[in-house]
């Protein structure tokens, strides 16, 4: 379904309050939409919500190898993105890179065994166990939850290190402006309501501290009638994008050299009044009979090639659950 289309198809569910789900791609041109309960081709899980039932499973040795691209390869998209920040064309550019995983999990084992906020399973496309919202509606107020910076939890003072770092503070100011513009475009009122609060994710490698933010504005009180051109005027996500966005995406596609396709776009369920919803990260493809895991983070004129390489290379794993 295509950009038009599928605005048009979700204000007219909106505004009969017909619930749905919904995937729409990084760029924005290709979208599906789904009945919650289409089990045959979109299993989902949005907070308390979802549309499966998790099977029992036997305990397994996983195998887990990964093929990320050349640090060289990775440095000659990088350096054309600090080229651009030199230049004053961008001030933050998220730069992602594929990574080949070979793996004894199918995607739908990788989904059942995964625990996360947002689960999507899309039928022979992608896999994706999502720590962060894009937007929330509840009874008229929409809230966003940018979510910037990222640190191994296992270092000596990783909280005080992630939250003390500049190259940290500078992203994640420059997102949550990027968001709160966002939101500007459909809501009135919007105020930052908690800056900078860390959570802890678990993955099948290490524990990782994670920074986010949360920023809410009210929309009009017809929003379901508009939830679809409202989702739209939103995207791409800030977070994976960057600042300024438009400039931003034109060298994102000029450095990475590679398709994103839903990678980085969203998915949400729509009850037919409130909205939850998620940024399609932690995501792995199957293409060619091969897994494709896609990562990446935020470059600024601070960063620096290696530590922003070793930061794509630790977010590719399964958030497994684990006793602690």
């Amino acid at each position: 379904m295509k950009r038009k289309q599928t605005i048009a198809a979700m204000n007219e569910r909106g505004r009969r309050n017909e619930p749905f789900v919904f995937v729409i791609d990084f760029d924005t041109t290709t979208a599906k939409l789904f009945r919650p309960d289409e089990t045959d081709k979109i299993w989902w899980q949005a907070n308390m919500q979802s549309n499966f039932a998790r099977p029992v499973t036997e305990k397994k040795d996983i195998e887990w190898e990964t093929k990320p691209v050349s640090f060289g390869q990775y440095k000659k998209g990088y350096d054309l993105v600090k080229h651009h920040i030199h230049n004053g064309d961008t001030y933050l550019l998220n730069y992602t890179q594929p990574t080949r995983v070979k793996t004894n999990l199918s995607p739908e084992e990788i989904f059942h065994l995964s625990e996360a906020r947002y689960k999507v399973l899309l039928r022979d496309e992608f896999v994706c166990f999502s720590p962060e919202i894009f937007v929330q509606i509840d009874a008229g107020k929409i809230s966003s939850f940018p979510m910037k910076g990222t640190m191994d939890a296992s270092l000596p003072n990783a909280k005080e290190r992630i939250l003390n770092d500049s190259k940290e503070l500078a992203e994640h100011n420059t997102i949550v402006d990027l968001i709160r513009n966002d939101l500007s475009l459909v809501a009135e009122n919007v105020t930052v309501e908690k800056f900078r609060y860390l959570e802890r994710l678990k993955t099948n490698q290490h524990d990782l501290w994670q920074v986010s933010s949360k920023i809410s504005g009210d929309l009009p009180e017809n929003y379901t009638e508009q939830i679809g051109d409202i989702i739209f005027k939103m995207l791409p996500a800030g977070s994976i994008c960057g600042a300024p966005k438009k400039k931003t995406v034109e060298i994102i596609k000029a450095a990475e050299n590679y398709e994103r396709g839903f990678y980085t776009g969203i998915f949400g369920y729509f009850d037919g009044h409130n909205l939850d919803s998620c940024v399609l990260i932690r995501y792995m493809e199957t293409k060619d009979e091969q897994l494709i895991y896609k990562s990446g983070g935020g470059v600024t004129f601070l960063s620096n090639a290696e530590s922003e390489y070793e930061e794509l290379v630790k977010k590719v794993y399964i958030p497994l659950f684990r006793k602690d």
